[in-house]
């Protein structure tokens, strides 16, 4: 009777203790609420800084301002004539510029001469977004202005000195020279 007694509990063990686990359930569920509100404020933000600009570029009747593929304006303030300086920067080439910023408003956020001028290996090194879409447009000698939206600047985070959050800019650059990689030139 003893034997049959231990003999139950143990066929009880094995067929509940064999048991496939469950997959345990998560206390709360994110039903993704947040990242489409973000999606929605983005939106807004972006729609709201582009009016400005295109507000800006419509008083601007003297300028011809020029959309480029990659969310930003421009116009050139010094423009190359040399039929030869046809070069713009490719990938790893050093470009030397330097650059001032004001905000929308052209108020100067770091006026001309304030930043130090810089070197700067074309997709090789940090430089924000749109900058760097921008110096690819140039050639050695043009200065070009750009008016970047904040996604196309320092964004939600600023530059952590001057510039704010989502704060759009515009920038002058003048490229001084560009400097070939020394593998682009045996590659061709």
């Amino acid at each position: 009777m003893k034997y049959l007694k231990y003999m139950m509990i143990l066929l009880g063990i094995l067929v509940f203790g064999c048991k496939t686990p469950e997959a345990r359930r998560p206390v709360t569920q994110n039903s993704g609420t947040f990242i489409n509100e973000s999606i929605q404020r983005n939106k807004k933000l972006v729609a709201k800084e582009e009016a400005q600009i295109l507000e800006i570029i419509e008083r601007d009747s003297v300028t011809e301002y020029i959309p480029s593929e990659n969310g930003f304006w421009y116009y050139y303030n010094k423009r190359s004539t040399d039929s030869l300086n046809t070069n713009t920067p490719q990938f790893g080439d050093i470009v030397e510029f330097d650059y001032s910023i004001k905000d929308i408003a052209g108020q100067d956020i770091y006026a001309e001469g304030e930043l130090p001028r810089k070197n700067y290996a074309i997709d090789k090194e940090e430089l924000f977004g749109g900058l760097r879409e921008g110096i690819k447009l140039m050639r050695e000698g043009e200065v070009v202005t750009f008016i970047f939206p904040s996604h196309k600047a320092f964004g939600y985070y600023g530059d952590k000195n001057k510039i704010g959050t989502n704060i759009p800019i515009i920038t002058k650059v003048t490229l001084h020279s560009i400097t070939e990689e020394t593998n682009n030139k045996n590659n061709d």
